[in-house]
C-alpha cells in the first residue's frame, strides 16, 4: 500500500502555488510571456518533485546504521538544473537589447519556493515571497530613476571608399560617442559599404543628434538607429 494521504504535504502544495502564483501575478500585469499560472505551476512542480524525494527517503532509504542507499536531495537539485531550460526560453534578444532577464529570475525563484514549501521551510518561502514582491513593485520605481548608459545600434550604407569607414569612426570619436562593436559589409558589384554597429550614446545627445552627425559624412547614403 502507498503512503496515505497527509494534509500536511496537501497544505505544502497549495502553500508553494499561492506564493509562486504571487510572483508570477506581478509578471502578468507587466505583459511578461511567463506570467501568474507559469510561475504557479513552477513552483508546484518544484514542491511535488522535492516532496516526491523526502518520501522515496523515506519509504526506501535504509535506517539500519548501514549506507542510506537513496539521496533525498537529487531530485532537488535536477529541479535547478531544469529551471534553467524554462528561464532560458523567456529570454528574448530584440537587437541591441535582452528581454526576459527578470522574469527568468522570478521563474527561478519561484522553483526555489517550490522547494523551501516542500521540505516544510514555510517562513522563509514567505519572506521570500515578500522580499521578491518588494523588488518587483517597489524597487522598480527606483531603478527608473537611476541614471543609467544607453546602447543604440547604428547601421550605415555609403559609398565604398577607402576613408569611408574612418571618416564614420572620426564623426563619433569627435561626438564623445563610444564604439562597443562593429560589423563590416562590402558590396562590390554596387560599390556600397556597410557597416553596423552598437554605440554607448552619451546622456545629453539623442538619436536624432547621432542621425545628423552622421548624415553629415561624405558618401553617407543611408542611416538607421534602432
Amino acid at each position: 500500500m502507498g503512503p496515505e494521504f497527509d494534509i500536511y504535504l496537501l497544505c505544502r502544495l497549495l502553500l508553494a502555488s499561492f506564493l509562486g502564483g504571487l510572483i508570477g501575478l506581478e509578471r502578468e500585469i507587466h505583459g511578461r510571456p511567463a506570467g501568474f499560472r507559469t510561475h504557479l505551476l513552477v513552483s508546484l512542480g518544484s514542491c511535488l518533485f522535492t516532496i516526491t524525494s523526502i518520501e522515496i527517503y523515506r519509504i526506501f532509504g535504509n535506517f539500519t546504521g548501514g549506507p542510506v542507499g537513496v539521496d533525498p536531495g537529487r531530485v532537488a537539485a535536477q529541479v535547478v538544473t531544469g529551471i534553467g531550460f524554462l528561464g532560458a526560453g523567456a529570454i528574448i534578444r530584440e537587437r541591441a537589447s535582452i528581454r526576459g532577464l527578470t522574469t527568468a529570475a522570478c521563474l527561478w525563484v519561484a522553483a526555489a519556493l517550490g522547494v523551501a514549501c516542500g521540505i516544510g521551510l514555510f517562513w522563509l518561502a514567505v519572506s521570500v515571497t515578500l522580499v521578491a514582491l518588494v523588488n518587483l513593485l517597489l524597487l522598480k520605481e527606483v531603478e527608473k530613476r537611476l541614471s543609467r548608459d544607453t546602447y543604440v545600434l547604428v547601421k550605415v550604407w555609403g559609398e565604398d571608399r577607402a576613408d569611408f569607414v574612418t571618416r564614420v569612426y572620426q564623426t563619433l570619436s569627435g561626438a564623445g560617442i563610444e564604439r562597443v562593436e562593429a560589423k563590416l559589409q562590402k558590396d562590390i558589384e554596387h560599390g556600397v559599404m556597410f557597416i553596423e554597429f552598437q554605440v554607448k550614446q552619451p546622456k545629453k545627445s539623442s538619436s536624432s543628434d547621432l542621425m545628423a552627425r552622421l548624415s553629415a559624412v561624405e558618401g553617407v547614403k543611408r542611416i538607421g538607429i534602432d
